[in-house]
């Protein structure tokens, strides 16, 4: 009796679970337009009651009309904004706070341009349209929920029809969902370290000068942790992964120059100091954007990547799993298309010109000059093809199976490509060896990062997540989030109200420029990016009276890292406290003596 009542159960939850993916299904259906006309499941419109309450119930109707408003770009926006404000402290994940959150949207029949003001494509839609996509996405939300604890991930890309379905449409998932989905597999797979500290020794001295990649920062700790990397990194959110030792200085690691040697470790992997990232063509040739962004270094297709550089690499996606378990975010300044790979999203072309604006200028031009020629001669095949060969002889003379690479050196795109002319014959097979080669020009040295990666962390629910959503989970935001700071500041022999503290925020606020703020950071706490969210503060800033003797205007703070504290002199003017503060944070950045600033 007891076990026909437990197979009951089971095959009740296994039903409520067939109905709800079912529902989910449909619903990616229509938000990929893969059925038209589109086949609403009347269950959601059903379900939209219990799950959004009376006043917030959804009809056919209304979910219809709003959806001719919105493409894909609009609903990426939808998301955005979404995710802004649904957040992971308690209040703000919660289904009641969601729809709270719903409720105060405005329902008006014109657009809000003030409320969406950073939304470009939702300035112009109607309020009421936009509430509408709002409460169709959580719901369709609600019923993926239901249902994502008990898919397989791991499943490849391909394989999986349920699978692909569902990372078809990660930009249409809460962050707030999928990360919590995630980070119960971070719990399940950490080590537990307590009783083995793990000491890494750094020679700053030789890492300042770093005459050879091998007196880096970053190679010191690859050589020291390389063996063990995959189970080390393992840690806690919050655990200090290594005991740093300055060798020659007198510093007791209390999380202070843990920090410190993050901070320089990122600092040089985006730097000429190491073989392995090179900063973008966009940059070099001082043209188009991204121009801050670090490309993997580029080797032969031809010859294989020496073991130790794929070991960096490796190293490099373990460091990324430490910052994900960890949350001490790394600031690299990677493009989208690495990140993209790392979850196997796929790399356009689109992601290659963003940091290679030239990249297919040539071959667009050519294949743009042939289509001219073929509309031309539309009706006179020989007249075609005569003056296609015309256009290549007169044009591309010099032009053969090969490819300038990122970092300007020619490669073969076919074997004997150095000696094969191109012709109007062999145009489109050049195109496609060309196209292929960008987008796979990085290909292996991600691979080697994704494989360090997936050792520290578990990459099947990750494949869930977008490429700018795991950026974040490495690299934190990507600005310094002034308010946030303030919501988690002690103030020690001062007030928040104080004058100085005024001039302070301020300073920091609006005379600081993002790189000053990131400085500013690293000198009282030797991190560069702040927590994700105010969840995520283990310690809070404190801000302390100093008092000085003499002209308080000559006095320079001073910071305890380890501590995170700033000792602020009463400054007399926001000028003066702009100047001093600029000039700490540029000059005084020594530790010593506890993790103490000088």
């Amino acid at each position: 009796m007891e076990r026909e009542k437990q197979s009951i159960s089971s095959i009740s939850k296994w039903s409520l679970f067939m109905k709800d993916l079912a529902i989910a299904l449909d619903l990616i259906n229509i938000l990929t337009n893969k059925i038209k006309p589109y086949q609403w499941p009347e269950l959601v419109f059903a379900g939209s009651k219990e799950i959004l309450g009376e006043k917030l119930t959804l009809t056919k109707e209304m979910v219809e009309t709003a959806h001719t408003h919105f493409d894909r770009t609009a609903d990426k926006q939808v998301m955005k904004f979404m995710n802004q404000n649904i957040k992971f402290d308690e209040n703000s994940s919660s289904h009641e706070f969601i729809i709270n959150f719903i409720e105060t949207l405005p329902a008006e029949s014109i657009p809000d341009s003030i409320k969406y003001a950073s939304f470009t494509c939702l300035c112009n839609i109607p309020s009421v349209y936009i509430q509408t996509r709002v409460k169709f996405l959580y719901l369709f939300n609600i019923f993926l929920q239901r249902t994502l604890p008990d898919i397989d991930f791991s499943v490849t890309s391909g394989i999986g029809f349920i699978v692909d379905r569902i990372r078809s449409v990660r930009h249409y998932i809460l962050f707030v969902i999928k990360f919590e989905i995630f980070n119960t597999a971070l719990t399940r797979t950490a080590v537990n370290l307590e009783s083995s500290e793990v000491n890494i020794k750094f020679d700053i001295v030789k890492a300042s000068v770093a005459e050879h990649q091998e007196d880096t920062m970053f190679y010191q700790a690859y050589k020291q942790l390389k063996s063990d990397a995959s189970r080390i990194f393992r840690r806690m959110e919050g655990e200090q992964v290594w005991k740093a030792t300055y060798v020659g200085m007198f510093s007791n690691d209390q999380g202070g120059p843990y920090r410190d040697s993050i901070t320089r470790i990122c600092t040089e992997l985006c730097s000429t100091r190491l073989p392995l990232f090179i900063l973008c063509p966009n940059e070099r040739t001082n043209n188009g954007l991204n121009r801050d962004r670090w490309i993997p270094n580029v080797f032969p297709p031809n010859q294989s990547i020496p073991i130790d550089i794929k070991n960096q690499y490796r190293f490099v996606g373990q460091l990324m799993g430490m910052a994900i378990r960890t949350k001490q975010y790394l600031d690299v300044r990677f493009p989208i298309l690495l990140w993209k790979q790392l979850i196997h999203e796929e790399v356009t072309i689109e992601d290659i010109e963003a940091i290679d604006i030239s990249s297919f200028a040539i071959i667009n031009e050519m294949e743009e000059n042939i289509r001219k020629v073929k509309s031309l001669n539309e009706c006179d095949d020989d007249g075609v093809n005569n003056n296609c060969d015309y256009l290549f002889s007169s044009i591309m003379t010099e032009l053969t199976f090969d490819v300038v690479s990122s970092t300007g050196q020619t490669y073969e795109l076919i074997p004997g490509g150095f000696h094969i002319r191109i012709t109007a014959a062999n145009f489109e097979d050049y195109c496609m060896h060309y196209r292929q080669y960008r987008i796979n020009e990085f290909y292996r040295q991600i691979e080697f990062i994704r494989q360090g990666l997936y050792s520290v962390v578990p990459w099947a629910d990750l494949t869930v997540f977008t490429a700018h959503e795991l950026e974040e989970v490495v690299c934190g935001k990507g600005y310094i989030d002034i308010e946030m700071l303030k919501r988690h500041t002690d103030y020690d022999g001062d007030h928040e109200s104080s004058p100085h503290i005024q001039q302070f925020w301020s300073v920091l606020s609006d005379m600081f420029s993002e790189e000053q703020k990131k400085l500013f950071l690293i000198f009282v706490w030797r991190r560069s990016t702040l927590p994700y969210s105010d969840n995520d503060f283990s310690t809070n800033f404190t801000i302390a009276h100093l008092e000085t003797s003499g002209n308080v205007d000559e006095a320079l703070p001073r910071s305890y890292t380890c501590a995170f504290t700033l000792q602020l002199p009463a400054y007399s003017t926001k000028e003066i406290m702009y100047e001093r503060l600029n000039y700490a944070i540029t000059y005084c950045s020594s530790i010593d003596t506890d993790g103490r600033m000088n």
